[in-house]
């Protein structure tokens, strides 16, 4: 575990602008794995699926099926961690937790300090995967209930983690979620917008929370929607990237520039490398 938190936080380490290098994340993946043989090491595996987030996200040189394959190990992770939740809150199945509503998730596992962060991987992790699969494909096999649910999960258990994670991630599957009859009628615009923008309350300083809820607004939005969109991009790059997320930040930073220019904008000021007056995602 020691050895995964140390290579962890040298993943920045080698990067070419925001594509990161593989050997840090790689040898953080390798430590939590070795540390997730253990039945019970709940944190190695959540922390596994961080890092595979990471990699998949983030890595360079990795072509879009290899990306995948890594969103598909750590969907494997996350049915592993939810079983050992399970069987904390003393459920014979996952099926049992899985079918309890967010607050009552919350009340059963809130005192558990790995459960907001194995909810919120799990759900980062699907809706990666989601992405690398189709979304259509995604929605069809269940994926975005799961994600919705276990976003909800976060935010009953602890509305603050990971800076309005919750929020953030429920936000965005509303946003980007195909509302298909029958199956994801529940998808909403209003939803997406309500709750990013309570993780912009949440976390201000937040580079992602501005970010997506920028995304949000120009969809569909009406004229005042896409001007507060284009200031909240602005904001965004005029903002320097934190070293604790380097490579996060400095991807959240290029893609504001690049809607700004899609948006008939221009940034107000290059960011720089040097710390950020806020937490980074």
């Amino acid at each position: 575990m020691v050895a995964g938190d140390e290579a962890y936080g040298r993943r920045q380490e080698g990067r070419v602008g925001t594509a990161a290098a593989l050997r840090p994340i790689a040898e953080a993946i390798v430590n939590y794995q070795t540390a997730s043989e253990a039945p019970d090491n709940l944190e190695a595996r959540w922390k596994l699926m961080r890092a595979l987030y990471f990699k998949g996200s983030y890595a360079g040189g990795l072509d879009p099926e290899t990306r995948k394959a890594v969103f598909v190990q750590a969907r494997r992770v996350a049915d592993d961690a939810l079983t050992i939740l399970a069987r904390r809150a003393e459920r014979r199945e996952v099926s049992d937790l899985v079918k309890l509503s967010p607050p009552l998730r919350a009340e059963t596992l809130g005192r558990d300090p790995d459960a907001a962060p194995t909810f919120f991987w799990s759900a980062v992790c699907r809706g990666r995967w989601a992405l690398a699969a189709g979304k259509l494909e995604a929605a069809r096999a269940g994926v975005a209930e799961r994600i919705r649910d276990d976003a909800a999960t976060v935010i009953a258990i602890d509305p603050q983690f990971e800076d309005g994670g919750g929020y953030r991630v429920l936000g965005r599957l509303h946003d980007q979620a195909p509302e298909i009859p029958f199956i994801t009628g529940w998808v909403s615009r209003e939803e997406a917008i309500k709750n990013l923008r309570l993780a912009v309350a949440t976390a201000p300083r937040d580079l992602g929370n501005r970010h997506f809820l920028a995304e949000a607004l120009v969809h569909d939005g009406a004229p005042g929607e896409k001007a507060e969109a284009i200031q909240l991009e602005q904001w965004v790059v005029a903002q320097s990237p934190s070293p604790q997320h380097l490579v996060e930040d400095l991807t959240t930073l290029e893609q504001a520039r690049e809607n700004l220019g899609k948006w008939g904008s221009a940034p107000l000021e290059t960011p720089r490398e040097s710390p950020s007056p806020g937490p980074g995602r």
